[in-house]
């Protein structure tokens, strides 16, 4: 099977990348591209633990394939930082202790900047709706919320 070529830009970085047809897009940023923030829980879209955005739609990469990628937007884990400074809904995990293995995280956390993108001024209810694609085992999800509406409220001004 010859290999894609294909042209994109991640994280704000323009990134050039080959990879076979069947090579889901999980698979090229960790294994092909070392962006390992992105993590595999189920591998079926059913757990979210590889979330990131395409031109700004929350997707799962395990069910996307990589030459799917070609002249599009991505957003990862990686590069919700900003160098050493992290993100606020990074500083409110870490706050509100809300995680723990570290495997459902980069998600949650790649799918709340969704929502506040979307919603700055989300309800508990909005939240949990939206986070529910979202599986964790360990911190049941209390802390994740309050985190998140901690966020909301800091990135308001309120």
């Amino acid at each position: 099977m010859s290999k894609q070529h294909v042209t994109t830009t991640i994280n704000g970085n323009a990134v050039e990348f080959l990879c076979d047809n069947k090579d889901t897009l999980l698979n090229v940023l960790r294994n092909d591209l070392n962006m390992t923030g992105t993590k595999e829980g189920c591998a079926t879209g059913d757990c979210g633990a590889c979330s990131v955005t395409i031109d700004g739609r929350l997707v799962c990469s395990c069910l996307v394939l990589g030459v799917e990628a070609e002249g599009k937007k991505i957003e990862t884990i990686e590069g919700m930082s900003n160098g050493t400074e992290l993100h606020v809904l990074q500083q409110k995990f870490l706050e509100h202790a809300a995680l723990q293995c570290g495997i459902c995280t980069p998600g949650v956390l790649i799918a709340a900047r969704a929502l506040l993108e979307r919603n700055p001024d989300p309800t508990e209810e909005e939240v949990r709706f939206w986070l529910a694609g979202n599986l964790c085992r360990c911190t049941g999800y209390n802390k994740i919320i309050e985190a998140v509406l901690d966020a909301a409220r800091e990135m308001r001004g309120a």
